[in-house]
Parts: C-alpha cells; structure tokens; sequence
C-alpha cells in the first residue's frame, strides 16, 4: 500500500520460479546486500549496480547493456497513464494494458 518497495516481494517471485536463472538484474532500487546473498546462494549472480557510495561490482557489458535496455522499456511504457498509475483493478486486466502497450512499442521500433 501507499509508497512500499517491490523489494521484498522479489525473493517470493525468485523462489517461486521452476528454475535458477544464471543471472538476476535489476536497478540501484535492489541493492540490498541481504537480497544479494540471496541470490548467490540459489545459484545465480546478480548484475545490480551498487549505490554511489558503494565500491563498484564486476558486470560483463553485455548484461548492463541489455538491463539498460529494459530500464528503456519499462521507461517508454511508462507514459501509458494505465500503466504508470497502475489504473486497472485486477491483475488480467493490467497484464492486458501492458501486452498492449509493449505490442505498440515493439510495432513504432
């Protein structure tokens, strides 16, 4: 409700997938040295940047370079009012509104 972070609902959505991805993205948003633990002990790696005054971490370009990629989308669909303002009431209809709006995006690129 109100301000919360997806932070910790993202260790559920983890455990909860038939598989263990080899790596985990996400933005400074995730940093989090608990949920990086968690990561490396399910066996993946994880390419979330550290916060400004965090040491940096080792990520091959590749994956920043397809995160950034993704931060773009979710950027562009952002501009869909439904979307940004999570306006729809069940889950259905807003997975609807983003499969939409990602399909017009995919179509204008």
């Amino acid at each position: 409700p109100g301000q919360a972070h997806e932070l910790p609902h993202a260790v559920p959505l983890l455990d909860g997938l038939p598989g263990v991805p080899k790596w985990v993205v996400g933005d400074r948003g995730y940093t989090s040295h608990a949920f990086r633990d968690h990561i490396w002990t399910m066996g993946a790696r994880p390419a979330i940047p550290p916060q400004r005054h965090e040491a940096p971490v080792a990520c091959p370009d590749w994956i920043h370079n397809n995160r950034n990629q993704v931060e773009r989308l979710w950027a562009r669909l952002k501009d869909w009012r439904a979307i940004a303002t999570r306006y729809e009431k069940t889950a259905a209809s807003f997975t609807g509104v983003l499969c939409l709006a990602a399909a017009l995006d995919w179509l204008k690129r």
